[in-house]
Parts: C-alpha cells; sequence; structure tokens
C-alpha cells in the first residue's frame, strides 16, 4: 500500500498560482495512491510569531480552501497537526537521535538565522518535526519542492539511524519532486511567478478576488506592443501566461486557445481569459463559504485527527518500548 503525505502552512493567501501549481496536482494524486495525507502545518507556522485571531482565522480558511478546490475527504485523510499530541512528543525522540550537524545544514535554517540574529530554538529544530510529520504513519512519498528535498532526506536519514540503533520501526520515505508543471506568473510583471508576499498586489489573483477584482486585473495585465495571440514566453512573456492560465482552466490545448483568437485583439483575449478565470473561482468560493457556514468541516477534521493519532500513539509507544523509557 503506497501512502503519500502532504503539508500545507497557513500562511499568506491562496492565489491562482498556488491553485494551478500545487492543489490541482495534488487533486489528481488523490486516485494513485492508496492513502493520502494532508496536514495542517500550524505547529511549524510558529516558528515566527503569528497573531493568534488571523492564524486561527487562516487555519479554517485554508482547510475550507483546499476541500473546496477538490481535495476529496473521502479519499484524503486531513487534520491539523497540533491536535496531535504524539507527533510532538515523537519528534522530541528524533531529537535525541539526530545530529547537530545535521540539522545546522539545512537549508531554509541557514538562510533564515542569517537574515535574524533573533531567531527562535523551533526555526533550527522545525525539520525534526517534520521529520516526524513524514515517518509517524510510514509514508512512503512526500511531495516537495526541490527546496525541501533536504528536509525528507533528513527524515530518512533520522529514521534510518534509529533503525539501526533500536530495530526496524520506520519505512524510508521518498522525496517526490513532480515534473515541472505550469508556473503562473505575476500579471504586472510576467517575468517573475504569481506570488502571495509580492508587494503590487495589481499582478496577484488570490482566490479570495471578487468577479470585479479578476476582470480588472487581468485587463490591466503587461502584454506587448504586438496583436497577435501567440505563445512565445521569451518576447512575449505577458500573453504566454495568459495562455499558460487559460490553457489550464480550460482543458484545452494552446495551439487551440490561438487558433480563436487569430486576428482578433487583445482586449478580446484578456475578457475570455477573465471569464474563464472569474468562472473556476467563483465556483470554488460557492462550495468554500458553504463549508465554512456549516460543521463539516469540523466533522472531516475530527475524523482526520481520530485516525492520526491512533497511528502516532502507535509509532509512539513502539519507539519508547524500544528507546528503554517504559516502567
Amino acid at each position: 500500500m503506497a501512502k503519500l503525505l502532504t503539508g500545507l502552512k497557513p500562511t499568506g493567501e491562496f492565489t491562482l498560482g498556488n491553485y494551478i501549481g500545487a492543489i490541482a496536482p495534488l487533486v489528481q494524486m488523490q486516485d494513485a495512491y492508496d492513502e493520502v495525507y494532508l496536514f495542517v502545518a500550524d505547529l511549524h507556522a510558529l516558528t515566527i510569531y503569528q497573531d493568534p485571531t488571523e492564524l486561527r482565522q487562516r487555519i479554517r480558511k485554508f482547510i475550507a480552501m483546499y476541500i473546496a478546490c477538490g481535495v476529496d475527504p473521502a479519499k484524503t485523510t486531513i487534520y491539523l497537526q497540533s491536535e496531535n499530541p504524539y507527533i510532538p512528543a515523537i519528534s522530541w525522540l528524533l531529537e535525541c537521535t539526530t545530529q547537530f550537524g545535521e540539522a545546522s545544514r539545512m537549508i531554509q535554517f541557514k538562510e533564515k538565522s542569517k537574515k535574524n540574529e533573533n531567531f527562535s530554538v523551533g526555526l533550527f529544530t522545525y525539520p525534526v518535526l517534520m521529520a516526524a510529520d513524514i515517518l509517524y504513519c510510514d509514508t512512503d512519498y512526500v511531495p516537495v519542492g526541490i527546496d525541501q528535498k533536504q528536509h525528507v532526506e533528513l527524515a530518512r536519514d533520522v529514521a534510518e539511524r534509529f533503525n539501526h540503533k533500536y530495530g526496524e520501526t520506520f519505512r524510508l520515505p521518498t522525496p517526490y519532486i513532480a515534473k515541472e508543471g505550469t508556473k503562473i506568473k505575476d500579471l504586472k510583471d510576467p517575468t517573475k511567478k504569481m506570488s502571495k508576499s509580492d508587494e503590487n498586489p495589481q499582478g496577484v489573483i488570490t482566490m479570495f478576488d471578487s468577479v470585479e477584482q479578476i476582470t480588472k486585473k487581468i485587463m490591466r495585465a503587461t502584454t506587448d506592443s504586438e496583436t497577435q495571440v501567440k505563445f512565445d514566453e521569451e518576447k512575449k512573456p505577458g500573453i504566454s501566461n495568459l495562455l499558460n492560465i487559460a490553457s489550464v482552466l480550460s482543458n484545452r490545448r494552446i495551439e487551440d486557445i490561438e487558433t480563436d483568437f487569430v486576428g482578433k485583439n487583445y482586449g478580446d483575449f484578456k475578457k475570455y481569459v477573465a471569464e474563464l478565470v472569474s468562472e473556476k473561482i467563483s465556483a470554488i468560493q460557492q462550495k468554500y463559504q458553504s463549508l465554512l457556514e456549516s460543521d463539516e468541516l469540523d466533522k472531516i477534521l475530527d475524523k482526520g485527527i481520530k485516525k492520526s493519532i491512533a497511528l502516532a500513539q502507535e509509532k509512539y509507544l513502539e519507539m519508547k518500548e524500544k528507546m528503554g523509557i517504559v516502567r
């Protein structure tokens, strides 16, 4: 039985780029694995200060948005990391078998600690907490970007060492680096990716934007001085970005969309893209709002955490016994 686990950090805002690049692929993965786990990494979010009220709201918003985008609770176990008390306990046992040098070599820690001398201890140890997230349920695959691959490799090294010292306990996880998918670029500066932290909100479409906001942003998107709707990322990055968006959301080939707009102007094309994006996001928003207004979200989380706790408790007790901390 192949298992896949992924986490989402409740920080920032969801963008159209996040939906196309991260959530849509996860929805497709649900049918490719026997078990899929999706957890909200709310403990990881605490490595830097978070406003408690805002964090609480974002946690619910993020889960609701993932489900509204197509993550199916019948196929995916969804839970809050912080509601499973055994995961931090497992993390401590793993910290005691992790070498200082390993943790200090983590790229993200090195980069973030350079920027801020007053970083928290949690920033240093959170890769081990990530290892606990991965190892407690004997995950086979962890989908990550190339920048996160090192963290899965640490989990694998720590698991291998524990198995060697105390006996076979953990399955060794494998980082799943997906083939590079469609990268959605900023509407105002199509040479860089669409980012939730961008300083210019006019270049970013969020999953919470209204139809009016979406239309205005797309109609004002940077293009070029020509009039031909043609895919050419080097010479026509703005139009190419809009073609990518249209292709993904309509499930049509770029070549077919180009044919539709032969002899037409950029305004016609932008209206088409705006309608596609508005229709998709509006439908998702309706499901999202329905989830927030019902008790379905709590039922989904209650079911998910029950399964997560059962697995983590079993693994924690096994680790304790093997390490000799039993009565």
